[in-house]
C-alpha cells in the first residue's frame, strides 16, 4: 500500500512529512507493533492504512475498530480524526461505542456498523455477546490497539486479548496493529497481542528532566509535598501550560488547595481525577484543549495520550515508583517529535530524594521497568465463556482452540478450560445443587445457555474492573450540582458536620438521601479528612533495587543534595547503609519500647504483608510484638523485647507456611475472593432494575467464601483467589525478590534512633500530631527525633 498523492499533498499543507515509521506501518505485512514516542504521530500511523483503504470508495459494514484504555481516549481521537477526513473530503462515518453512549446509537450499531468504530474493552466484550456479532465483525478489516502496555497490566488487557481471539475467528483476513509509547520489552508486549512484528520509531531527543530545586529541604516524613508550593507556582507562571501529576486523588485534593491558597494571580488551574462527576473532568478537558487553562493538577487519569499540544511542562509531585509511569507522564510535556519533553520531579520526603535521583538516572539510561506478565487469568476465562454462549452455542474444542490464540492463554492447559467450563456451566461441586447457577448446557455436542433470558443479566456485569461501591456527591437543595463520588464505606463514616475534600473545595457532610451524598460548601474550613486515603503505589522492583545499590554505595552518593548526604554519612558511622545484596536491620530503644528496622526496599504492602507475619512469629516468642508500620522501603516494629536475631523472623519456609495460616481465614482473602467471584460470574452486582450495595455483595461473597472452604476446599474460585491473594494484595512475591536479592543479613543492636530509623517514626500515626501549628509541631518533632539520631 503506498501513499496516495492526496495524502501526501494534506501532509505538505500542514507543513509536514511522514514519518518513516508510519511509511512503514502503511506497508506492513501482517500484525505490526509500534513504539514510538508522544508526538511521534502513531495514532495517525495507526489509522493511516485505513484512511488510505477507505479513500478508494465506500466498504460496506465495520472497517476498522479502535481499542483504547479509556472513554476520553476515544472522544480525542474523534476529533483528531475529524481533521484529515474532513479535508481530505473522505466519505468516512467514525462513530464511538463506550458506556456514555446512547441505547439508541447502540443498537443502531449492531444493525448499521460505522466504518471506523472507537471503544473500550468492555464495550467490545458486550458486542461480542450480540447474536450480531458475525456481522457485525465479519468484514472487519484492521483493529487499532492503542496505549496497548497501559491495557497488557490489568485484567482488562486480558479480556481484550480473548475478544481479539474471537474477532480473528469471525474475521479470518483480519491485521491487528498496536500502539505504545513505553515498552520495557517489546517483544513479550508483541507477544501478549498474539505475535506481531515490532516497528521501532526514532525515540527522539532525551528529555529536559531534572529535580525541581526548592528554598525549603524536602521534610523528613509525609507526602504531600506541599513544601516546594510556591517553586511549582513559579514554574507554572513561567510555562505555557503545566500538567501537575501526583500519585493519590487524596494527594492531589489537598496539593490543588494548597496550590489555589497561594495563587495570588487567580492563575486558572484546574483538577482532574477519576472520582470527580463526568462533567466535571469534561469541563477540565475541553478547557485544557481550548488552551484555557495555566496548569491542571492530575492523577494517573492523565497519564495517556490526550494530545494537547499547549502542554509545555509536567511536574510529578512525590516519587515516581516507577520508571515506566514517569516516562509516559514526561511525554504529556511537548507533543512536537523533535523537542525534548521538560520535566521537573519534587521529592516528597528524604527518602524520595533518594528513589527520585535514581530514577532520573535510569530514565536517562533508557531502562524501563516492569515485571513479566503471568498466565492468563481464569475467572477472566469464565466470564468470557459466559459472553460466548451468549452470543449462540459453541463447540468446547473449537473455543479452546480459539482461545490458546490469545497471547495470554497460549499455555493454557485442557484440564484449566475443562474447569472453567464446568464453573461457568454449574457453579462447580458445591455448587452444582443450585438453579441459579445452573447457566450452560450441553445439546447437540454444543454449549448453550440454560435460559436464554440469562443473558441479559450476563450482559450487565461485563468488565473486569471491580471497584468499592461509589455514591455520588451533591450540593444539598434542588438541582443541586454534582461534585463527585466516594466510597460507600467512607460515606458510611461520615456523621453530619464532617468535612471533607472534593472537587478541589471543602465541603461538609449534611446527609444521605436516594444513595446521595449531599453536602455543602464550607469554603473558610479546613477539612476534617481529605476523600480517599489513597491506595498508595508500589516502587517498582527494579527501581528499589536501584535505590538500595545508590544508598548502599558511598562513591556515588556525590549525585545526592548535600542534605541527603550528611543523612546517609551519618547512618554509615552510626549503624549501616543498606546495600545491594545485604538486608540491613536494626534494633535499638525509643520512648520506652524497643524498634526493630529492617530496609527491605520490597514495596509497602509486601513490607506490610511481612510485618503482619513477624509479629505473629514475635507473638509466639514472647517478644511483645506492640504494632508496626511500613513504607516502601522499611519496615518498623516496636515491641516490650528486643529482636536480637532476625534470621529466625525471616525463615523463608516458615513465612510461607505462616502466610497460608494467616490468609485462611483473613479479610484479604475474601476481598481477593469477592472480585474473582464477580469478575468469574458468580456474584452479580448488577441485576434489572436494581444495583446490591457493596455491604450486601461483600455479604454474600463472604457466605459463598466461607460455604466453599468448608465444602469444596478444592474449587476454582478458591484456587484463583489464593493465587491472586499471593500475587496482588500481599505481594508475597516481593518478600520472596527481597530475600533472593539480599541473602546476606547484617544485623545492628544500638543504643538509639538511627538516622535512617528516624523519619519512620514520623510516618503519619506514629506521632499523632492535630490542631493548629500542626505543621510547626510537626518539623519540632522531626528535629527532635534527627538531634536524638545525631544529625542536629
Amino acid at each position: 500500500m503506498t501513499l496516495p498523492a492526496s495524502f501526501r499533498d494534506w501532509f505538505a499543507r500542514q507543513g509536514w512529512q511522514p514519518h518513516p515509521h508510519q511509511v512503514d506501518l502503511l506497508n506492513a505485512q501482517g500484525d505490526g507493533l509500534l513504539i514510538a514516542p508522544t508526538g511521534g504521530g502513531k495514532t495517525l500511523a495507526g489509522f493511516l492504512p485505513s484512511l488510505v483503504d477507505l479513500s478508494r470508495g465506500p466498504y460496506r459494514g465495520m472497517h476498522t475498530l479502535y481499542v483504547s484504555p479509556l472513554k476520553a481516549l476515544t472522544a480525542d481521537i474523534a476529533r483528531n480524526l475529524a481533521r484529515p477526513v474532513a479535508d481530505l473530503r473522505l466519505n468516512i462515518r467514525i462513530e464511538d461505542r463506550t458506556g456514555d453512549t446512547r441505547p439508541a446509537q447502540r443498537a443502531r450499531q449492531r444493525v448499521d456498523p460505522p466504518d471506523i468504530l472507537l471503544t473500550t474493552p468492555e464495550s467490545l466484550a458486550l458486542m461480542l455477546s450480540y447474536e450480531q456479532a458475525p456481522a457485525i465483525f465479519g468484514g472487519l478489516k484492521r483493529v487499532v490497539l492503542d496505549e496497548l502496555h497501559a491495557l497488557a497490566e490489568s485484567k482488562r488487557g486480558d479480556q481484550l486479548m480473548l475478544g481479539l481471539a474471537r474477532l480473528r475467528t469471525l474475521a479470518p483476513d483480519l491485521t491487528v496493529t498496536g500502539l505504545s509509547a513505553t515498552v520495557e520489552d517489546p517483544r513479550s508486549l508483541a507477544a501478549f497481542m498474539g505475535g506481531a512484528r515490532v516497528i521501532n520509531a526514532d525515540p527522539g531527543p532525551d528529555p529536559d528532566i531534572a529535580m525541581l530545586p526548592t528554598a525549603r529541604p524536602a521534610p523528613w516524613a509525609g507526602g504531600g509535598g506541599h513544601y516546594a508550593i510556591p517553586e511549582v507556582l513559579a514554574q507554572i507562571k513561567a510555562a505555557n501550560t503545566t500538567i501537575i501529576f501526583i500519585n493519590t486523588r487524596a494527594q492531589a485534593e489537598l496539593f490543588f488547595q494548597a496550590l489555589w491558597a497561594a495563587n495570588d494571580e487567580n492563575l486558572p488551574i484546574g483538577l482532574h481525577h477519576g472520582s470527580l462527576a463526568r462533567e466535571a473532568r469534561q469541563r477540565v478537558e475541553a478547557a485544557m484543549a481550548a488552551g484555557q487553562l495555566r496548569a491542571v493538577v492530575a492523577t494517573g487519569s492523565l497519564d495517556l495520550g490526550i494530545d494537547w499540544g499547549a502542554v509545555d511542562l509536567v511536574i510529578q509531585v512525590g516519587a515516581p515508583k516507577n520508571v515506566k509511569r514517569l516516562v509516559q507522564r514526561i511525554g504529556r510535556a511537548n507533543h512536537r517529535y523533535n523537542a525534548p519533553s521538560r520535566a521537573r520531579i519534587v521529592p516528597a520526603n528524604r527518602f524520595e530524594v533518594i528513589e527520585c535521583v535514581a530514577a532520573l538516572q535510569a530514565v536517562a539510561e533508557r531502562d524501563l521497568d516492569g515485571d513479566p506478565r503471568g498466565p492468563g487469568p481464569l475467572d477472566v476465562l469464565c466470564q468470557h465463556m459466559l459472553l460466548t454462549a451468549c452470543a449462540g452455542p459453541f463447540d468446547a474444542d473449537h473455543l479452546f482452540h480459539e482461545v490458546c490464540g490469545a497471547g495470554p492463554y497460549r499455555g493454557l492447559s485442557r484440564a484449566d478450560f475443562d474447569a472453567c467450563l464446568d464453573f461457568a456451566a454449574t457453579g462447580g461441586y458445591a455448587l452444582r445443587a443450585y438453579d441459579r447457577w445452573q447457566r450452560l448446557m450441553q445439546r447437540d455436542g454444543l454449549w448453550r445457555l440454560r435460559d436464554p433470558r440469562a443473558a441479559r443479566d450476563l450482559r450487565m456485569n461485563v468488565g473486569t474492573i471491580v471497584e468499592a461501591e461509589m455514591l455520588k456527591v451533591r450540593l444539598r437543595g434542588r438541582g443541586g450540582a454534582p461534585l463527585g463520588e466516594v466510597e460507600e464505606a467512607f460515606a458510611a463514616s461520615l456523621e453530619p458536620g464532617d468535612s471533607f475534600l472534593i472537587g478541589g473545595q471543602t465541603v461538609r457532610y449534611e446527609g444521605l438521601r436516594e444513595m446521595v451524598v449531599e453536602v455543602t460548601k464550607q469554603p473558610t474550613k479546613q477539612p476534617k479528612i481529605a476523600v480517599f486515603s489513597g491506595v498508595k503505589m508500589a516502587t517498582s522492583t527494579q527501581l528499589s533495587h536501584r535505590v538500595q545499590a545508590l544508598i548502599g554505595d558511598p562513591a556515588r552518593h556525590d549525585i545526592l543534595p548535600d542534605t541527603t548526604r550528611d543523612w546517609l554519612d551519618l547512618q554509615a558511622r552510626i549503624s549501616a547503609l543498606p546495600r545491594d545484596g545485604v538486608l540491613v536491620s536494626e534494633s535499638f530503644p525509643h520512648m520506652g519500647r524497643w524498634h526493630f528496622a529492617l530496609y527491605g526496599f520490597a514495596g509497602r504492602n509486601a513490607l506490610q504483608t511481612l510485618g503482619l507475619l513477624m509479629t505473629r512469629t514475635m507473638e509466639d516468642a514472647g517478644l511483645g510484638p506492640l504494632g508496626f508500620l511500613s513504607t516502601d522501603y522499611a519496615l518498623l516494629i516496636w515491641s516490650l523485647d528486643p529482636v536480637t536475631d532476625p534470621a529466625p523472623l525471616l525463615d523463608r519456609d516458615a513465612l510461607r507456611d505462616g502466610l497460608g495460616d494467616w490468609l485462611a481465614g483473613n479479610a484479604v482473602m475474601k476481598r481477593s475472593f469477592r472480585s474473582a467471584a464477580t469478575i468469574a460470574g458468580l456474584i452479580q452486582r448488577n441485576l434489572p432494575g436494581q444495583r446490591k450495595s457493596g455491604r450486601q455483595a461483600t455479604f454474600s461473597s463472604d457466605i459463598l467464601y466461607d460455604t466453599l472452604r468448608r465444602y469444596d476446599p478444592g474449587h476454582l474460585l478458591l484456587r484463583i483467589t489464593a493465587d491472586e491473594a499471593r500475587r496482588g494484595l500481599v505481594d508475597f512475591d516481593r518478600i520472596e525478590d527481597m530475600l533472593n536479592h539480599s541473602p546476606q543479613h547484617d544485623h545492628r543492636m544500638l543504643d538509639r534512633v538511627t538516622p535512617l530509623a528516624a523519619p519512620l517514626l514520623l510516618e503519619v500515626g506514629r506521632v499523632p500530631i492535630a490542631g493548629q501549628g500542626r505543621e510547626r509541631l510537626a518539623e519540632e518533632e522531626a528535629a527532635a527525633l534527627m538531634a536524638e539520631a545525631g544529625l542536629a
